[in-house]
């Protein structure tokens, strides 16, 4: 799929452990009381390494058959290599790598799917891959559970007046335009609710975040550079203000004294 955002499996590996503890549990075990007895097909989406796998399986009944649906199949070549997830009774679940383009999943595509899920995809898509999932998802018949789109919000303390702004380029930066790709950012959580309400389906949201601080400086370091290098390029004149603010920064988090709480919106849906 041309203009993608790709990522690294060592980002991903990075981020698992606080993805993991930030997803909805209430969630989890309200779609785990929608699935029949007996055996299991979970779509998920944008899968990359099968975190969302990993995390999911112990909550659903099985046996369980995971098609890990993404655009990299390097990425789901290494799901396997990463622990084969068990459902609640223990039992090994069985996976099935699917690389295509997400715009043009289909009903068909999701045959005979208990459960389709995604964990920090949508605000990586467009309108139209937005909507071509609602679309698949209703028609199908499949409850979806979508977790960790972010919302644009983040606390970052100690405060700084270079706060703001930083986050304003950091969001539009989201929702900017990849080869001919406009990007949802921190809209397509609301926007994915809307649409399943459009359809007359029942949704359920929770309010999730990741809380970075002191016990895992790694990651709160790759995600305030990343973050701070995505702003300056979104708005250029932010660089010479920005030099002492990440030296500042810098200094904080080796003392020990920076954190951020990073919100994110999960999302139930499942037919009336």
């Amino acid at each position: 799929m041309s203009g993608v955002i790709e990522v690294s499996s060592d980002w991903l590996a990075l981020r698992e452990a606080e993805d993991a503890a930030a997803r909805s549990a209430a969630l989890a075990g309200a779609a785990a009381a929608l699935l029949p007895a007996g055996p299991v097909t979970v779509h998920d989406l944008g899968s990359g390494t099968g975190s969302m796998a990993r995390w999911l399986a112990p909550w659903l009944p099985g046996p369980q058959t995971w098609v890990l649906h993404d655009w990299n199949a390097d990425l789901t070549a290494q799901a396997a290599a990463r622990g084969i997830p068990c459902d609640r009774e223990g039992r090994p679940a069985t996976l099935r790598p699917s690389v295509e383009p997400l715009h043009e999943l289909t009903a068909a595509d999701l045959h005979g799917a208990s459960l389709v899920t995604a964990s920090a995809l949508l605000d990586v898509l467009t309108a139209e891959e937005a909507h071509a999932i609602v679309d698949a998802c209703v028609a199908a018949r499949a409850p979806a559970l979508l977790a960790l789109s972010v919302t644009g919000e983040v606390a970052l303390r100690p405060r700084h007046p270079l706060d703001r702004r930083v986050a304003e380029a950091f969001n539009a930066h989201q929702r900017r335009e990849v080869d001919g790709r406009r990007l949802l950012g921190p809209y397509a959580g609301r926007i994915v609710e809307g649409l399943f309400r459009l359809a007359g389906w029942n949704v359920r949201r929770a309010i999730t975040t990741w809380r970075l601080s002191g016990r895992d400086p790694q990651l709160l370091s790759e995600w305030f550079e990343g973050r701070l290098a995505a702003a300056e390029e979104q708005e250029p004149p932010l660089r010479s203000d920005a030099a002492a603010y990440r030296g500042l920064r810098r200094s904080q988090q080796r003392r020990g004294e920076l954190s951020a709480v990073v919100y994110h919106l999960d999302l139930l849906a499942w037919p009336r």
